[in-house]
Order: C-alpha cells, then sequence, then structure tokens
C-alpha cells in the first residue's frame, strides 16, 4: 500500500544492509511450523487452471480454479488473498478478546476491550436506549440559530479521522477532516492538515458523472436520506432529503478528484489564520478553529483549497435550515452503526449492499470488532502480536527485507541513465531507510479514555475525541517517528514518505504473502514483492519529491525525472487498455504509482532472490522451477473475486489496480518470459523494448 501523500500509513531497519530491532517483552510464542500452510512448498497447486497458457493469462494459470471454486461470503463486497488473512486475524482477534469475558480482575487495557466489545454485543440494551444516546448531538444541532452558530457547530465535529495514507481512502463523512503530522518543508515540526469531507458516498463522481450506473447511485442515495430521517422521526422527510441530497451534490461539484488529491505538490499549501477569510470567505472561521481546539494554530496545510473555499462559500450561500437538516441526517446516519437494529440494517442495506454490493451483513461480532480496533486498536494489537507472531517470523522477514534492500541498491548503482548527483542522493535515502517490522516497540497510552460497558455509542464517539485530542497534542512538540500508522494486525503495508520508513504489520506475515515454512523462491515472490514494492515508493514520482528527511523537494536532476516519468508512460497505457467490463477501464493514470511499484518491487525481489542462491541455481519442486514458484508466488498474493458494484466503485476510487491485473505485471519482467516459455502472439506477450523497466 503506498502512501502518496502524507504520513499516516518500533522496530527499524537503519541503512541498507542491517536491521537494529528495538527488544520487546513478549510472552513465549507457538513454535514455528515446519509443513507448509499452503500445498508442498507454500503455493496453492489446486487453484490453478492449466489449461491455460501462462503467457496468455497468468492470473487465470495461477488463480484459475481458485476463482471457480471461491465463492465470495454473503458478508462481503469482494475476496482475495487479502481476505483469507484478514478472516484468519479476525477469528484469532475474537478468540483473544472473547477469552478475556472469562477472566477476573481485568484492569488497564484488558479491561477496556473487554468492556468496549460487550457494549457492542449488547443489542438488547442498545435497542432499548433507542436514540437516547445521540439527543445531545441532536439537541446541538436543533439549537443552531445564525452563521456563527452553524461555524461553531461544525468545528466541534472536525475529526482526525481522514485515512491520508492510505490511499484508497481520501474520504471522511464529516465537512472538513484533519491529519497532524510532519510538515513537508518543514520536517522538523508538525501542521495540521485540512482536507475536503462531507459527502455520503465515496468519491465526487457518483454525484456528478452522466452514466447510468452514477445517476442510479444517486437516486438510492435519496432514498437512503429519506429513511435514515424517517426513522430519525424527522417530519417531511421527502422535502428534507431533496434539500440533503441537493447540499451534497453542491459540496461533490467543489470537490477535487481522486487524481488531484493524489498530486503531493498541488496539495501542500500553506496557509495562515488570515487566508482561510480572505480566500475561503463564507465561514466564520475563528469560531470554527475554536470549537475545534485549535483557535491558537496560526497555519495549516490546506490539500484541496478548492474545495475548502467551495465549501465554505457554500455555508453562506445555502439557507441554515438547509444545513440543519443535513447535519441531522449526518449525525443519524453517522451513529447509524451504533443505533436500533433498524438503524443499523438501513446502513448495511445502503453503504454495503448498494454501494459495495454485498448481500449479507457482518455478524454482530465482526462489526464489534471494527469498533474495538477503532477505540483501542494498538492494545488490540499488542496482544495479537504477543500470541502469533514469533521471534523466528520476524527473523527472517528482517532478513528478507535486508536483501531486498540490498538489491534495490545494486539496481540504482546499475542505472546507466541516472545522473551521479541523482545516484549520491538515492543511495543516501536508502541508507537511511528505516523498517518497521510486525508491532511498535512503544505502546499506545490509553489511561484517558474512558470506555463503558453499556454505553456503545459513547465509547465510539469518546474514542474519536480522544484520538482527536491525540493529534492536536503533537502540535508544537518535536515530530515522533517512532508512531505506527498501521496495527499489528492489520493486513496492509506500507511507505511513509515523511519519514522514510516502512511499516509491515505482523498479520500481513501470513500465508500466502509469507510463511516461514515455505520454499524461499515462493516467500521472495509473495511478500519479497510486497516489500520491494513499498521499497520503490520511496524511489518513484511521489518518492523522488521527498529527501531523506521527508523535506518535499525533489531530489532528482531534472533530466532524470523526465526520463523516469517519460518511461512510466507506457504503464499508463498498459494499464487503460484492461477492461474488466465493455463500458469500464482500469485508470492507468490513477493507478500509476501503484502499478509502478509493483513492477520494480517484484523485479527488485527476483534479483534478491537470485542472490540469496549464492550462485547456486535452486531444485526444481513438484515439477515447478525456482523462477517459476517464485512468479507463481506473487501471482497467488492477488487471488481475488469482486461483486460488480464493489469493482466499479473501485475502479473509480481505488490507486491499486484489481487482483488479475496486478498478477499481470509479471510481463514486464524478462525473466517471466524465460521461465514459462512465453512466446509472440500470446495475449501478455510484450516485445522486448514495450517491457516497462523502471529500475
Amino acid at each position: 500500500m503506498s502512501a502518496l501523500t502524507l504520513n499516516r500509513r518500533v522496530l527499524f531497519l537503519s541503512g541498507a544492509a542491517a536491521a537494529t530491532l528495538a527488544a520487546c517483552n513478549k510472552p513465549a510464542a507457538p513454535a514455528v511450523p515446519t509443513k507448509p500452510q499452503l500445498g508442498t512448498f507454500g503455493f496453492d497447486t489446486a487453484g490453478m487452471d492449466r489449461t491455460v497458457a501462462p503467457g496468455d493469462d497468468f492470473f487465470a494459470y495461477a488463480n484459475g480454479n481458485w476463482v471457480k471454486t471461491t465463492e465470495i461470503p454473503a458478508d462481503r463486497s469482494s475476496f482475495s488473498s487479502f481476505t483469507v488473512i484478514a478472516v484468519k486475524a479476525e477469528e484469532r482477534t475474537r478468540q483473544l478478546i472473547e477469552a478475556l469475558g472469562d477472566k477476573s480482575g481485568l484492569a488497564g487495557d484488558e479491561k477496556k476491550i473487554a468492556d468496549a466489545y460487550a457494549a457492542f454485543m449488547d443489542e438488547a440494551g442498545i435497542e432499548q436506549k433507542g436514540l437516547a444516546p445521540l439527543k445531545g448531538e441532536l439537541d446541538a444541532v436543533a439549537a443552531i440559530t445564525d452563521a456563527t452558530g452553524l461555524a461553531r457547530y461544525l468545528g466541534t465535529t472536525l475529526r482526525a479521522d481522514v485515512d491520508l495514507m492510505n490511499a484508497t481512502n481520501y474520504y471522511t463523512d464529516r465537512l472538513f477532516g484533519l491529519w497532524v503530522s510532519q510538515d513537508m518543508d518543514a520536517p522538523e515540526t508538525v501542521s495540521p492538515y485540512l482536507v475536503q469531507g462531507g459527502l455520503s458516498l465515496p468519491d465526487r463522481s457518483y454525484y456528478v458523472d452522466g452514466d447510468a450506473a452514477s445517476a442510479e447511485m444517486r437516486t438510492a442515495l435519496k432514498g437512503h436520506i429519506v429513511k435514515v430521517l424517517t426513522l430519525g422521526g424527522l417530519a417531511d422527510a421527502q422535502t428534507r432529503a431533496g434539500r440533503v441530497m441537493g447540499l451534497e451534490t453542491a459540496i461533490a461539484r467543489v470537490h477535487a478528484s481522486q487524481v488531484e488529491t493524489n498530486d503531493v505538490e498541488k496539495g501542500n499549501n500553506h496557509w495562515s489564520r488570515a487566508d482561510f477569510s480572505a480566500k475561503a470567505p463564507g465561514l466564520d472561521w475563528n469560531a470554527y478553529f475554536d470549537a475545534a481546539g485549535l483557535g491558537g494554530q496560526q497555519t495549516f496545510v490546506v490539500w484541496q483549497p478548492a474545495a475548502v473555499s467551495g465549501i465554505s462559500a457554500l455555508v453562506a450561500s445555502q439557507p441554515l435550515e438547509v444545513w440543519k437538516d443535513y447535519l441531522t441526517y449526518r449525525t443519524l446516519d453517522r451513529a447509524s452503526p451504533l443505533l436500533p437494529k433498524a438503524f443499523a440494517d438501513e446502513s448495511f442495506a445502503f453503504y454495503g449492499s448498494t454501494v459495495q454490493g454485498t448481500p449479507q451483513q457482518q455478524p454482530r461480532w465482526k462489526r464489534a470488532l471494527a469498533q474495538v480496533d477503532q477505540a483501542l486498536g494498538f492494545a488490540v494489537g499488542k496482544l495479537y502480536a504477543d500470541k502469533y507472531f514469533p521471534a523466528t517470523s520476524k527473523a527472517r522477514a528482517e532478513t528478507m527485507v535486508k536483501n531486498i534492500v540490498a538489491a534495490f541498491g545494486r539496481r540504482i548503482d546499475g542505472l546507466a541513465w541516472m545522473a551521479p548527483e541523482t545516484r549520491a542522493r538515492a543511495r543516501r535515502k536508502l541508507d537511511t531507510l528505516q523498517v518497521g517490522i510486525g508491532y511498535p516497540d512503544k505502546p499506545v497510552d490509553y489511561s484517558a479514555l474512558e470506555i463503558r460497558r453499556d454505553d456503545a455509542l459513547g465509547n465510539a464517539a469518546r474514542a474519536n475525541l480522544w484520538s482527536y485530542r491525540r493529534n492536536l497534542a503533537k502540535l508544537g512538540k518535536p515530530v515522533d517517528r517512532s508512531e505506527w500508522f498501521l496495527l499489528p494486525h492489520e493486513v496492509n503495508a506500507l511507505n511513509v514518505p515523511l519519514e522514510n520508513r516502512l511499516i509491515f504489520p505482523a498479520a500481513i506475515l501470513e500465508a500466502p504473502f509469507f510463511d516461514p515454512a515455505a520454499d524461499d523462491a515462493v516467500n521472495y515472490g509473495a511478500i519479497g514483492g510486497v516489500i520491494g514494492h513499498e521499497i520503490s515508493h520511496s524511489f518513484d514520482s511521489a518518492g523522488a519529491l521527498f529527501d531523506e528527511t521527508g523535506k518535499l523537494h525533489n531530489w532528482w536532476q531534472p533530466a532524470d525525472f523526465a526520463h523516469f516519468t517519460s518511461s512510466t508512460k507506457a504503464l499508463s497505457d498498459q494499464y487503460d487498455g484492461y477492461r474488466p467490463f465493455p463500458d469500464a477501464h482500469v485508470n492507468g493514470e490513477l493507478t500509476l504509482g501503484e502499478n509502478v511499484a509493483d513492477v520494480a518491487g517484484l523485479a527488485t525481489a527476483y534479483d534478491a532472490y537470485r542472490a540469496s542462491l549464492k550462485g547456486g541455481q535452486g531444485e526444481t519442486i513438484d515439477g515447478f522451477t525456482p523462477d517459476q514458484r517464485f512468479f507463481l508466488g506473487w501471482a497467488q498474493n492477488y487471488r481475488s473475486k469482486y461483486r460488480e458494484p464493489a469493482l466499479r466503485a473501485r475502479l473509480k476510487t481505488d490507486v491499486h489496480s484489481p487482483g488479475p491485473y496486478r498478477a499481470a505485471t509479471v510481463r514486464n519482467l524478462d525473466a517471466w518470459y524465460a521461465a514459462f516459455d512465453v512466446k509472440p502472439g500470446q495475449a501478455l506477450y510484450l516485445e522486448p523494448a514495450m517491457r516497462v523497466k523502471v529500475w
């Protein structure tokens, strides 16, 4: 997962060749298995479709039978290798949390975890309370009488609940979102980043595009708003819903697109407090920031300035009653998963079924886990890592990281087109790269967070506010480069460009990505490709914009940067040609950064694997050569199936290509052609000159 913008997405790897690891008090971990979890060498050969030629469709060759025999669970919009691991992590986490309920005398974080889980699982109690837990917030909206009061109320809703480092989720349903992180112009300081928000649907395109699918989604959204307002006891819900829909559409029209939002240089706009009134008139910014706890903050980074200006103008131009209808709906809608069943069911019916195409709501225990993670995620993650991530797994992963970093360094050294000045800066950045494996070494202090066993909605609200205030407390203090932005039990990986740092949580270091008992070739093709992917983000068109300190500073010589940019154009065109549907294709521009990282990461992992053989050729296992097993490991990473609405949403908003096309990355590596005897005329064959070689 790339972090293309800010700093969201311990143990460190200092330098290109050595990992310096912090000790952690951990209980005894289970013994390392000696038998691979998948097949005889770490790859599920039963999931292959050998009737397909690898050169025609490598994804189908490696995964075709898996696709044919795998049903997407009714409570999911898609299913993939990532989901397989996530399901395992969910089951493990459930067992850990439910085991706490059997203990007596719980205290500290363990008691908070148990109480938060129990509160959400208490359906009867939630049903009995009805809307009473939301009364204070609804009353606050009703009490707004003027523009200053509106600004003040909006300020109280500002939260750091946007995931700016996860490039698939530039989204908050609040009017604005906040992220607090290292400043891109001054890496030694911390700044607040203000970002666009305020929509029910995940992207502006749903509101403004003229295609039939978008129009149907708008009709469905209006129906959803009517239902939410009706459940909330509001009179004349149809009229109110029309006004809310009109306001959301107006907000969407001023939003930046996904491609614009991904542009780091466009996002780095430093505004003073005076700039807000001058550049974004309409909202009483003094009242807003005072209510948000930012009254003393004099500078901000405004990520989408046109959106901030446009939304502020709407605060002044739209009638106060329209804003109150909107905020009433937003309050009810946001709280719905924690309200009585009728609200929770309607929330799923729209966001789960209509938007994502998921037929069935997740069981309550899974939804409870998500709520506990939002409130106490790192406390849960510590339980998970203590139980399921042995030191032996950590050590082997660290060795792979060391080898892949070294392989990337050799690639830098071997680039004939790169000027010595650029190469020297690249080496400096690689030599100071830090890598966190498994879990952070510094715990999060949850002692100030109040969790009650009888207040699910209140727990979520207090946790959200606690997190927001924790972020505000970073302002004016030194940058903490040990903070993690992924939970240990989260199936993901992250490049943090502002800190020149990578994070690989314990949960992704599981089969099929990583198995201590699996063949090295499969591990290097699977998790090795992911590790190489994340490393390469530090040196791609986005990583080039951040130097080794995290400062926004293009350290490439202009000619080198131009060469890199032009060489990736062919990859953008390549991915534009992939069409999951006759009327929709992969957006080569939107996904370019991730596709470049796939090509570079896989090539680097291949080099590292061959180097690990120390001149040997490796053995053939079950008829598969080492190189074949390497590429099959990569393809197994991206086993995936999607429901149509979910895949269409992904094409609009996700910077990652769908799984089948990520598996097809292999067509850009010469070694893949030799491994599978791929010939001209086969569908994936590219002439050598057309194969994209980034590094």
